[in-house]
């Protein structure tokens, strides 16, 4: 059952995985003085979860623990007054305070697929990193393959089934993270016509089939590196903004979405307008769609 989006919860991010990013470097100001999230036409409300200090560790694992766990209590607080969620600011090691979040308001047992765009994979694990990046590794974390203190400390109980995954796009995955995610069968679909991977829509419908609701995530880089420039990761021959915003609006179709993210956008370097614009027309054009389809219904 699909109730249409009428309200909104931003939790606005403002941390480099554990530790507070500098001023607006999150885009975090840019948006609220833009009004990007009228467009969701909605009783809008945000929260900014923040580090709870006293608790800081040594351990990085830990501490992505602690903010994702302040992340998950402003996401089941949210749930419980029945509003959609949306992540902005933060990067991807903050997807596992969502489905933390998630299962604290609807319980171990909800069946939350995860709609992955974004051009590297993440689902490294300490055997198959590189570069030893915690960045590259929050998928894997959970779906229970690495760093179950980072992954208990986020809510996550039950971790995250891989059969529930869908990626889009994750064009650079490193040799040892795509023998993983092949291994495990998680479909690795492509952004538009013409890129590489399984057709979208079909693996998108398979997914909304056997869960009960979709947590659509973006990393700003799967765009192409010319709408990105300031971007850590950026990478070229990415699609263009509306390869990915049909795409986005293809996952809003279900109507399973009931979580959507927006992170990684940079807006403290020297082309902070394009990036940060990027990052607005995405959220602008997620939450139309997402207007547009309403949301899957699990509160009674």
């Amino acid at each position: 059952m699909t109730t249409p989006l009428s309200a909104l919860q931003v939790v606005g991010v403002r941390y480099l995985g554990d530790r507070p990013a500098a001023g607006d470097e999150r885009a975090l100001d840019a948006y609220i003085d833009a009004g990007v999230y009228d467009a969701a036409d909605a009783d809008v409300a945000i929260v900014e979860p923040r580090f709870p200090e006293a608790q800081r560790t040594n351990d990085k694992e830990t501490n992505l623990g602690l903010i994702n766990g302040q992340i998950a209590e402003a996401v089941a607080a949210a749930r419980q007054k029945n509003r959609a969620l949306l992540m902005t600011g933060g990067g991807c090691t903050h997807i596992t305070g969502i489905l933390g979040g998630l299962q604290d308001a609807h319980g171990p047992d909800l069946r939350v697929g995860l709609v992955w765009f974004d051009a590297h994979g993440d689902f490294n694990t300490p055997h198959t990193t590189i570069t030893g990046s915690l960045g590259g590794m929050p998928v894997a974390v959970a779906a229970g393959l690495a760093f179950p203190r980072w992954r208990e400390g986020s809510h996550i109980v039950a971790p995250l089934p891989t059969d529930r995954i869908v990626m889009v796009d994750v064009r650079n995955l490193d040799p040892a993270e795509e023998k993983l995610v092949r291994a495990v069968g998680i479909p690795v679909t492509a952004p538009a016509e013409g890129f590489p991977g399984e057709p979208l829509g079909p693996a998108i419908d398979a997914l909304a089939e056997r869960c009960d609701a979709l947590y659509l995530h973006i990393d700003a880089d799967i765009l192409d590196e010319r709408y990105t420039p300031d971007h850590s990761t950026k990478e070229p021959n990415g699609p263009d903004m509306q390869q990915v915003l049909a795409a986005v609006e293809r996952v809003m179709a279900t109507g399973k979405v009931i979580a959507f993210a927006v992170v990684s956008v940079y807006a403290g370097g020297p082309h902070r307008e394009i990036d940060v614009s990027s990052g607005m027309e995405l959220i602008r054009g997620g939450l139309a769609s997402w207007r547009r389809h309403g949301i899957p219904q699990l509160l009674q």
